[in-house]
């Protein structure tokens, strides 16, 4: 079965830079979306950063500019990443990696379209 586990997570100062990284098992065709999600305490999940199989990616206006999502392979499994850049504190939350099946369009943000999740990862912005 899918499993995502997420890393990278942890403290930087308002202006500085995280990269998060969610390496996938048990589904290697590099097919599928994936995406990050992230949800403060007392707040909704949001959708941060998605990309398709072609490379196709969308982000939320909130990061645009500032955050980066890319696909890579790290010992022969998939690998997603979030290079986190000009960090605000309003970007500290816990981060979730995510993946669904292919779909046509521009990769979606919604939680709720997506199937398997990673654990999370926190970051938090002083």
């Amino acid at each position: 079965h899918v499993q995502l586990v997420e890393s990278g997570g942890g403290s930087a100062q308002a202006g500085g830079s995280l990269r998060l990284s969610c390496t996938v098992s048990g589904h290697d065709d590099g097919s599928g979306v994936m995406g990050w999600f992230r949800q403060a305490p007392g707040s909704e999940r949001e959708g941060v950063a998605a990309i398709n199989s072609d490379g196709a990616t969308n982000l939320a206006d909130s990061v645009k500019g500032r955050f980066t999502i890319s696909k890579g392979t790290t010992n022969t499994k998939q690998t997603l990443y979030l290079q986190m850049d000009s960090l605000k504190p309003e970007d500290a939350a816990t981060y979730y990696c995510a993946m669904r099946p292919l779909i046509s369009g521009a990769p979606p943000l919604t939680s709720a379209q997506y199937t398997f999740w990673g654990q999370g990862t926190q970051v938090t912005v002083s």
